[in-house]
C-alpha cells in the first residue's frame, strides 16, 4: 500500500476539543503534495491520527462564508 502524504501548511483554529484530546480544526492541508486546501475535520493531539474530513478551494470556502452570512442575518 502506498504511503498516505499530508501537510499542515497552517493552522487557522480550533473549532472544539472532544474529552479524548481530539480536536476539531481549520488548517490548508496539503493532500499528497498537491496545493493545500482548506479543511475541517478532527485531529488526535500529536496530528498522527485523523477523522474523515471536509476540503474546500478557497473559491469553495468564500461560497461557504455568503452562504453562511446570509443564514445568520
Amino acid at each position: 500500500m502506498a504511503e498516505f502524504k499530508f501537510e499542515i501548511v497552517e493552522n487557522l483554529g480550533i473549532l472544539s476539543e472532544n474529552a479524548k484530546g481530539w480536536r476539531k480544526e481549520l488548517n490548508l492541508v496539503s493532500w499528497s503534495e498537491r496545493e493545500p486546501k482548506y479543511d475541517i475535520r478532527e485531529w488526535n493531539p500529536d496530528h498522527t491520527r485523523m477523522s474523515k474530513g471536509v476540503t474546500f478551494t478557497k473559491d469553495e470556502l468564500m461560497i461557504l462564508q455568503e452562504l453562511l452570512k446570509e443564514e445568520l442575518e
